[in-house]
């Protein structure tokens, strides 16, 4: 098997007019800039242009267009894009707008062209209050979703854990009941009826009822010493029979 033969590379020559255009391109970009060693270092800033930056009255007239100047307040700083090109930026004084600023874009084509105005709007600072991330309903209606079920078995578990706690109160109560109960509890009291209460009405009623007796027994003894008292004597009863002859006899004598 023969090698292959491999014709030769030739090295590629470019022009003076390429290689002079090349150094000129970077020489001109600031972001190209190299130094001696040829370490790539940082962009130069951008020149601020201050015709721009003095033109705050006529961007305040702009934002005087969309609000009330009342509402636009102190300067709050600028920004600057490119060359001829930067924003303005106000302290916003409507209430409910913490934080945020307003804000007026200028910029001209050249040193001789005059200031325009390109944007002015509301845009949100450091620290403004804000709307949440926008969020989708499906996306929203699962998180719902989510929360109520999660919801729901916490509340199925706490229920449950109550459940068990009294069930183990009952079961300790009943225990309890039997060991100390000696039905003393039901010895005063049945069906609300309090036995100590009838017993001693009990004893009071026979208590009356035996004075009652007692009274009608002396009734009766006096009864029967007035009618022995009151009873007709024999002897009073033989002494009437001779009066009642003696009278017989004085009527005969008369008679005759």
């Amino acid at each position: 098997m023969s090698d292959a033969h491999v014709p030769p590379v030739e090295a590629l020559e470019t022009s003076p007019d390429a290689n002079a255009a090349t150094d000129a391109n970077a020489a001109t970009d600031p972001s190209s800039a190299t130094d001696a060693s040829g370490v790539t270092g940082p962009a130069a800033p951008t020149a601020l242009d201050e015709v721009l930056l003095a033109s705050r009255d006529q961007a305040r007239a702009a934002l005087a267009e969309i609000t009330d100047p009342r509402t636009i307040g102190s300067d709050d700083g600028h920004e600057v894009h490119e060359a001829h090109l930067l924003t303005l930026f106000f302290e916003c004084r409507l209430p409910g707008y913490p934080g945020w600023r307003w804000a007026a874009t200028l910029s001209r084509v050249d040193e001789e062209s005059p200031v325009n105005v390109l944007e002015v709007e509301l845009l949100p600072g450091d620290g403004a209050v804000v709307a949440p991330e926008w969020v989708p309903w499906s996306v929203r209606l699962a998180q719902y979703r989510e929360s109520q079920a999660r919801q729901a078995a916490e509340e199925a578990a706490a229920a449950e854990a109550a459940a068990a706690e009294l069930g183990d109160e009952d079961d300790a109560d009943s225990e309890d009941d039997l060991l100390d109960n000696d039905f003393s509890d039901f010895d005063d009291e049945i069906d609300g009826v309090d036995l100590d209460e009838d017993a001693s009405a009990a004893v009071d009623s026979g208590d009356d009822a035996g004075e009652d007796d007692l009274d009608e027994d002396e009734d009766l003894d006096e009864d029967s010493d007035d009618s022995e008292i009151f009873a007709d004597d024999p002897d009073d009863i033989d002494d009437a029979d001779d009066d009642d002859d003696t009278d017989a006899e004085d009527g005969s004598d008369d008679d005759e």
